[in-house]
């Protein structure tokens, strides 16, 4: 089979190409039921990229196949739960970190793992969505389990142009939000508005260290950022409003006090899309059946080859 593949190379440097591989590279050590996919679909994330140029140490062990996220074709299970011909997706778990990924003609991987594909997408726009749109998703359940709804206020969308980003923003629209989307390019409001965004602010308003509480200009917040940006979206929710984290764009540290917490009852939530309970992913997966537009959700996606993935991470 065909396969992205990183080794370590001269001198212990990290080395990828798109080689054939042997599928007993796919063997398990795990005694878990195990799923054999026909990959048919993967996405090309932001974590992808780091791991196949080697800029972060995203693979915990070599070699591997990246690729943390895939959709397919049920092959062969030795689980019940999965037969051959189901359309099947898995996102998390470690795959493309510390287990081989998505980014190859096939994957074995432990049925625990394996959600099926919902009724109303295809595998292809299941990987459209992927785990940036999983992830907005589970931001999105989040702030509605915390009880925000929209006649509370506006809710805040950080890093809006990316991709978990933009998947908020047409999910929080389509469920009567108004959403201010904050983002570091100016050209794209018209973008970002197509996608629901009520507001364009600049990045740079949230970038600043401010006063402890500032005004209250959102009922909740869904962060890409981390760092000073988190700080000033917490710093400005109303009263018993709800932030959710789940990303560091802007680093890993949050230079913030407790006041959003004890002086105004804000919650702060954190997204784990990696290790995500199954409820909360079947879930998730089914509401952005319901929720999404297919075409709309095509005009945002581009299309490559597996061949082409390596210099799409450059």
């Amino acid at each position: 089979m065909r396969a992205i593949w990183v080794d370590k190379g001269d001198e212990g440097r990290q080395h990828v190409e798109l080689r054939d591989v042997k599928e007993s590279v796919l063997d398990a050590t795990t005694d878990d039921d195990l799923v054999d996919i026909r990959v048919e679909w993967s996405t090309l994330n932001y974590k992808d990229a780091l791991a196949v140029t080697g800029r972060a140490k995203v693979l915990r062990t070599l070699p591997l196949i990246p690729g943390i996220d895939l959709a397919g074709t049920v092959e062969h299970s030795s689980d019940e739960a999965f037969a051959p011909g189901d359309a099947v997706l898995v996102t998390g778990f470690g795959i493309g970190e510390h287990t081989n990924g998505g980014l190859a003609e096939r994957a074995r991987v432990p049925a625990g793992h394996v959600v099926r594909v919902p009724d109303g997408l295809t595998t292809r726009e299941a990987m459209s969505i992927g785990t940036a749109g999983f992830t907005a998703m589970l931001a999105v359940h989040a702030l509605e389990r915390h009880g925000l709804t929209p006649d509370r206020g506006d809710v805040v969308v950080t890093g809006a142009a990316g991709g978990v980003g933009s998947i908020a923003l047409l999910v929080l629209s389509t469920r009567g939000f108004r959403v201010v989307a904050s983002s570091g390019r100016p050209e794209l409001a018209g973008y970002l508005s197509s996608l629901g965004a009520a507001e364009t602010i600049s990045r740079d308003e949230l970038a600043t260290a401010g006063k402890p509480l500032e005004k209250e200009r959102w009922a909740g917040g869904i962060d890409n950022v981390g760092s000073q940006t988190l700080a000033s979206v917490c710093a400005a929710t109303a009263r018993h409003g709800v932030v959710a984290a789940c990303g560091n764009a802007g680093g890993m540290d949050f230079p913030s006090s407790v006041a959003p917490f004890i002086l105004r009852g804000v919650t702060l939530v954190g997204i784990d899309s990696v290790m995500n309970p199954m409820d909360q992913r079947l879930a998730a997966w089914e509401a952005l059946a319901a929720d999404l537009d297919t075409e709309r959700l095509a005009a945002m996606t581009e299309e490559i080859g597996l061949s082409e993935a390596i210099p799409a991470c450059d």
